[in-house]
């Protein structure tokens, strides 16, 4: 399992490793410093694994970006967020695109 972390990656930022428990908090705090100061895109292709935290940091992420003024997408989200977020009923509120 790859260190999880955030790279600009032209005009998006990806997102890898794993978007679970024991890396929710440092993901969160680096994705909403990013929400904060732009309109950002999120791409997920590179996460491996994904718990219930991983719907949180997004959120996070969108409190954030809307507390700013600024817009949030999440690209190549994996079938398990979706899945979990179908499980929560939550789907609608996710920027997935």
């Amino acid at each position: 399992m790859s260190q999880p972390g955030i790279q600009e990656d032209g005009d998006s930022l990806a997102v890898s490793g794993s978007l679970t428990i024991p890396q929710a908090a440092r993901l969160l705090e680096a994705g909403a410093q990013f929400a904060r100061s732009r309109d950002t895109l999120f791409d997920l292709a590179a996460v491996e694994q994904v718990d219930s935290s991983g719907i949180a940091v997004i959120l996070g992420w969108l409190r954030a970006a809307r507390a700013a003024g600024h817009t949030l997408q999440v690209a190549n989200a994996p079938a398990s967020l979706r899945s979990i977020a179908g499980l929560y009923g939550v789907e609608e509120i996710l920027p997935l695109v």
